[in-house]
């Protein structure tokens, strides 16, 4: 009985501090939106001489034309390449040798195009010259630069990342610096020049083999999410297949950044130490240049229903993983934030089933863990669970007890003094997040680019607390079905198999 008041004491605590965190937010929170589309949202939080800038754009690795996974990943990638005054000792005889290579290219691929009939000694020659061409155009390059003037103005947490929705850039800045970001930022998007595509493709090329060709792991998951979609885009990792990335052009770069990089598809978020009125002169003198396009098109492509469960298995003489998934529906969703609930309650801490039943008592597991929104949340996706199995128990054992504690979840509600501490934990571990400018900068555009408003943000606490132990239980019953099931884990490799004991298995 203590315990539940004190998760309920706690829980009050957590409501208040939610709605006063959200009149506060909403005192020191200015949006405005400029001619072109773009819009900004700052947060004034004065506290440290500090602000803290995030770009989020909304197209990911879903948006990749087919037969060009990777190609957001690249783009981002050469984000960081510089512009026509940043990152060349002389811009317009470097772009004379960058139209060579795309000149030599082409007339690679005319050749290359022929098939059977193509000539290989033509090929051979032009693939030559190709590397000729580059490194006339690479002699133009200062590596680096944009990154360095970055850092030499006390930039830190320079990076970008690419995801299936959404591609992000982000850094912070001491505050008497605030207009090199709006400089910096909005060159990049005005005169992005592409510069190294080719040598960048091959890094791109390298991270995926370090990413997944060499890593039992992410080779695992590769595997597990693209047996699970069929037909979505959200089979493709967000770093391209290699064979697709081997052939991508900086034509085909190009044509997607002036697709998805409109000013409407770009949300800024600019948190700390910020005045809301110098912000809004800045962004108007640096980004209004931006022209104004269409929103890109929306991802059509529909996964049809699962027939029936689904296994992958993946030769590796590494530590067994089990990874398995339930189809779910998406983000807007009513039911999303019992699916968060629901996700806690199985593996959210030491006092949870997962952990109890398989870490602790069995002791069959190293760990287990789900995760309630897999790969991603706009569109229809998985809860996943997986299980790294301890030494001398395998995935089937895993898998087991995995289903007997489902089917056990499944046909008893969780009690109340659960649901409660859930409830409490997962709105703290929200409201954490939003003591960082850094994590607060990169809260508030997704929200606002995933669900049109950054209140959701709040919103969805509210949501948790509406969840109940019916609703708990509706969810796992609806979509932990066997038939919108996918199974993976990796197997001992034929030649690396030890040999079956003699006198039959122990």
């Amino acid at each position: 009985m203590r315990a539940l008041r004190t998760c309920r004491l706690l829980l009050l605590a957590c409501a208040g501090l939610t709605a006063q965190n959200l009149k506060d937010f909403e005192k020191r929170v200015t949006e405005f939106t400029l001619p072109n589309g773009m819009h900004f949202i700052v947060a004034e939080r004065h506290e440290a001489p500090v602000v803290s800038f995030r770009t989020y754009v909304n197209a990911g690795s879903v948006d990749d034309p087919s037969g060009q996974t990777g190609l957001a990943h690249m783009f981002e990638h050469m984000a960081f390449k510089g512009t026509e005054t940043i990152g060349t000792t002389d811009w317009p005889a470097e772009k004379k040798a960058m139209d060579e290579v795309e000149r030599t290219y082409d007339q690679l691929d005319a050749e290359r195009n022929k098939g059977p009939r193509a000539d290989r000694n033509r090929i051979a020659t032009l693939e030559t010259e190709l590397t000729m061409a580059i490194d006339r155009a690479q002699a133009y390059v200062r590596e680096n630069q944009y990154a360095r003037i970055i850092e030499e103005n006390g930039g830190v947490g320079l990076n970008a990342s690419t995801g299936y929705d959404a591609t992000e850039y982000f850094y912070s800045l001491p505050s008497n610096r605030i207009e090199l970001w709006f400089l910096m930022e909005s060159q990049r998007f005005l005169h992005p020049v592409f510069r190294e595509f080719y040598k960048e493709r091959d890094v791109v090329m390298e991270e995926n083999r370090m990413r997944v060709e060499s890593s039992p792991q992410g080779k695992l998951v590769q595997e597990f999410t693209a047996t699970a979609f069929e037909a979505h885009p959200y089979r493709n990792a967000p770093g391209g297949w290699p064979s697709d990335i081997a052939d991508l052009r900086r034509s085909e770069a190009q044509a997607f950044f002036e697709k998805y990089y409109v000013p409407a598809n770009l949300t800024e978020a600019i948190v700390g130490d910020v005045e809301p009125a110098e912000a809004r002169r800045l962004a108007e003198r640096y980004f209004a240049p931006l022209p104004a396009r269409p929103l890109p098109p929306l991802v059509h492509t529909q996964e049809p229903p699962q027939p029936g469960p689904k296994t992958a298995l993946v030769d590796s003489p590494a530590q067994p993983l089990l990874i398995f998934g339930y189809k779910r529906p998406d983000q807007y969703d009513k039911d999303d934030p019992v699916f968060d609930i629901l996700s806690m309650i199985l593996s959210g801490g030491r006092t949870s089933w997962m952990y109890r039943e398989l870490v602790q008592d069995k002791r069959i597991a190293l760990a287990a863990q789900t995760v309630p929104t897999y790969p991603a949340g706009r569109y229809p996706n998985l809860f996943l669970f997986f299980a790294a199995p301890s030494q001398g128990h395998t995935v089937e054992e895993n898998q087991a007890a995995l289903d007997d504690l489902l089917a056990r979840f499944k046909a008893q509600k969780v009690d109340a003094q659960s649901l409660a501490r859930v409830k409490a934990e997962a709105r703290v571990a929200v409201l954490r997040r939003l003591d960082s400018n850094s994590e607060l900068a990169a809260l508030l555009p997704a929200y606002y680019a995933g669900y049109g408003d950054w209140r959701k943000l709040f919103t969805t606490l509210d949501e948790y607390q509406k969840v109940t132990a019916d609703d708990v239980q509706r969810v796992a019953r609806q979509y932990f079905v066997t038939q919108n099931r996918t199974v993976s884990y990796n197997v001992q490799p034929p030649g690396a198999r030890p040999p079956a004991p003699k006198g039959g298995a122990r």
